[in-house]
């Protein structure tokens, strides 16, 4: 069925380009304007598919006919949509882990070794490690802090034993006191940064079971994990270097 669009508004006289369109009933527009055909220009742009296309507006559009009110939607990815984001980055993923308790980690057999023995033989030849040691061999940072409670919570040194594993295969895991993220005001939350650009904000449940994944693109907030990121690796310390 063909959906009739609305006219928001165009900088045009009578040509019709470039104009903007509302679909009604939804959050989508439709922006009409000059194609982008320059294949150097194009070339630029990240992640365009075969059903997709670039036009080119001049900024009295959007300035004059966009909406202005700011409305916050979340924008939630799957967990497919968030694994392919740990191949497809550049330079860099950072993570800050602030909870003491991981529900997932405790499901896992490794765990229950754990319990027993106080240690865990990780497999380095997993399909995690393989593919965290192949982009980490393209020069790819992948690197966390770890917030420690006082005493350390027992899913808190599960993880400080799982350290090893990450750095293995090139991770690089530092670890602060939960004293020392209070004091620096880190957030209370996990999340994780790629390539200064983009954060997945990671939301847990009263059962400590991760839920939805958040997309968080707005470079002001973006900045505002990456100065918290700048904090922590700043004052962190190697795992294996604690209590020195």
């Amino acid at each position: 069925m063909t959906r009739r669009l609305w006219k928001v508004g165009t900088n045009s006289g009578n040509d019709g380009c470039p104009t903007l369109y509302e679909i009604p009933g939804t959050d989508r527009f439709v922006v009409q304007g000059d194609r982008l055909t320059d294949a150097g220009e194009i070339g630029q742009l990240e992640n365009l598919t075969d059903d997709e296309d670039a036009v080119t507006v001049p900024r009295e559009l959007l300035a004059n006919f966009a909406p202005k009110e700011p409305v916050h939607v979340p924008q939630i990815i799957t967990a497919e949509e968030f694994g392919r984001m740990f191949t497809t980055l550049k330079h860099s993923a950072w993570r800050l882990e602030t909870r003491g308790r991981y529900a997932w980690d405790e499901q896992q057999p490794e765990y229950q070794q754990f319990l027993a023995e106080g240690r865990v033989d990780w497999d380095l030849e997993d399909p995690w490690c393989l593919g965290r040691r192949e982009q980490s061999a393209q020069g790819k940072r992948f690197e966390r802090v770890r917030i420690l409670d006082e005493p350390a919570t027992e899913g808190q040194r599960y993880l400080l034993d799982n350290a090893a594993r990450n750095t293995a295969v090139g991770e690089d895991i530092r670890v602060l006191t939960r004293g020392q993220a209070d004091e620096l005001g880190l957030p209370c939350e996990d999340f994780w940064i790629f390539d200064s650009r983009v954060v997945a904000l990671l939301h847990f449940d009263d059962a400590d079971e991760m839920g939805d994944i958040e997309l968080i693109t707005n470079p002001v907030d973006v900045l505002r994990y990456a100065q918290a990121r700048e904090a922590a690796w700043h004052h962190a310390v190697p795992y294996d270097q604690r209590g020195r």
